[in-house]
């Protein structure tokens, strides 16, 4: 046998060796290849085909799988070890990651600052002149953490085994210092311009970037230990930069509503209306925030990952040869795939037309059943099944319901609501009216205001605010008040009622 195993990738053209039996999750998760289970063989979101090469297929891939898909060389990739040399069909990621280019009034100051909006799977970080606020550089990266899982709760599990918790603080901590390094020598900017780094993020990604063990968020009540603002010095993370320059996590609002949600309100202006509104983050936890100036409530509801094309049988995240739109004219579907290539998969703006252009011919009762068959085909090889449906109803019904007893709570109705913030790249993409379709936002569409990453725009709001406080936003959070749904006694009547469709 030779001492190295070449792994050659289609149609991406790169080759690569590893040792014989070694696994192949770190070198493919290089070349933009997801495991949403964190490589531990429980889901099959990281597929590959094996097109030359043996493989032995496990019991895992086979459950998986099943027999027809492995007999035609479709692998985990989480479960490859290579003796011989391989051959594998990878079809290119394309990150569909969300910037900012909003413009806001600011008080100007010397120096450079950085913006960072450390999300559970992508992140987006920008440099700014705090002179004139002109960004000098942009950076866009997949989260290295999401080897390890691709929602909080999986990258929750892993930090508790073990070490897992200080590799994940490593991780990020590398990659957001070599990002920052990056962003610098892109500009030709000199570091010791640097004065200030915001990040916001949830509560988890909070957590695992400043060394707060996120135990507490693995159990009821679900309540951080530490969520308030934390600062640094670049040494301490091991940042080589200007030991001047001051790195803040902004604070959370409490449980799992962290400070993405924070720089949301700030993007938004929530605080600051005297109409009744809502913001909403449709991510794997989605976070929402309802009220007005004086008074707002936030909470956070266990949605699933079926908006990022997580849990779905052939989902995946907004790249190339994801279905990203489904209509319906002369009574047959019309899809339209991402990048103009062949179907391969199906993303959450991609599931939610799908299921309202089920709902449109009949295909799917409001129950959420199929009407005939196992499966709807959208494209080939795509289709949409029984169980992809049910992810769905249950991320919508959670998401509905949080809405509706927030509304509650504040003693209004879902027509007292003068706008709905959708932030976020998925909020930012969506078809609002099949959104209305599925009772997802329970609003007339032109309500709806996609309003792209306002974590990443509050966050360089609170980076030009810092002349004037140090980024506690004490007063502002003293506004808002956390209302736990896992405790109040109606919510389980409610999302129940909540995940069938309207009729």
């Amino acid at each position: 046998m030779s001492e190295s195993v070449r792994v050659e990738l289609l149609p991406l053209g790169e080759t690569f060796t590893v040792e014989p039996g070694g696994p192949l999750q770190e070198h493919l998760f290089l070349r933009g290849v997801e495991f949403p289970c964190g490589g531990r063989g429980r889901c099959k979101g990281c597929r590959v085909k094996v097109l030359a090469g043996e493989t032995v297929p496990t019991a895992e891939e086979r459950r998986l799988l099943g027999e027809a898909d492995v007999a035609v060389g479709w692998r985990l990739a989480c479960c490859l070890r290579p003796r011989t040399h391989l051959k594998l069909e990878l079809a290119q990621w394309e990150a569909a990651i969300l910037s900012d280019t909003s413009g806001f009034a600011f008080t100007p100051r010397d120096g450079l600052g950085v913006a960072i909006d450390l999300g559970t799977t992508t992140i987006v970080a920008q440099l700014l002149d705090l002179g004139t606020g002109d960004v000098r550089a942009v950076r866009m990266a997949l989260n290295s953490q999401a080897r390890h899982g691709a929602d909080v709760m999986s990258r929750i599990e892993f930090a508790l085994a073990g070490e897992g918790q200080k590799a994940l603080e490593s991780l990020i901590r590398r990659q957001l210092g070599d990002l920052v390094a990056e962003l610098l020598r892109s500009a030709a900017a000199s570091p010791a311009a640097l004065r200030d780094i915001v990040l916001v993020g949830n509560t988890v990604m909070h957590h695992l970037f400043c060394g707060v063990s996120v135990e507490p968020l693995a159990h009821h009540p679900f309540t951080p230990s530490e969520d308030g603002l934390k600062q640094f010095r670049p040494a301490a993370l091991g940042w080589d930069l200007p030991p001047g320059c001051t790195v803040r996590f902004l604070p959370c609002l409490g449980g799992f509503v962290g400070s993405d949600m924070l720089a949301g309100v700030l993007a938004t202006g929530l605080h600051e209306r005297d109409s009744l509104a809502v913001l909403v983050d449709l991510g794997t936890n989605g976070e929402i925030v309802a009220g007005h100036r004086g008074r707002l409530l936030c909470a956070s509801t266990a949605a699933g990952p079926a908006f990022e094309g997580a849990r779905i049988s052939m989902g995946m995240r907004a790249a190339t040869g994801a279905i990203s739109e489904v209509t319906v004219r002369e009574g047959k579907l019309c899809c339209r795939v991402l990048g103009n290539a062949p179907a391969r998969g199906l993303c959450g703006s991609g599931l939610v037309d799908a299921v309202t252009a089920g709902l449109e011919l009949g295909w799917i009762q409001p129950s959420g059943r199929l009407t005939h068959g196992a499966a709807v085909v959208l494209e080939p090889p795509v289709s949409l099944t029984q169980a992809d449906i049910r992810e769905l109803q249950l991320a919508k019904g959670a998401i509905a319901a949080g809405i509706r007893l927030l509304l509650d709570r504040l003693g209004a109705s879902l027509a007292d609501v003068a706008r709905v913030h959708l932030a976020g790249a998925f909020g930012n993409y969506i078809n609002r009216t099949s959104a209305q379709r599925i009772g997802l936002m329970q609003f007339a569409p032109e309500r709806v205001e996609p309003s792209g990453n306002t974590a990443l725009l509050g966050a360089k709001l609170a980076l030009f605010g810092l002349a004037d406080h140090d980024g506690s936003f004490a007063e502002l959070r003293r506004q808002i008040q956390h209302v736990p749904l896992n405790e109040d006694p109606a919510f389980h009547e409610v999302y129940v009622d909540l995940m069938t469709f309207p009729s």
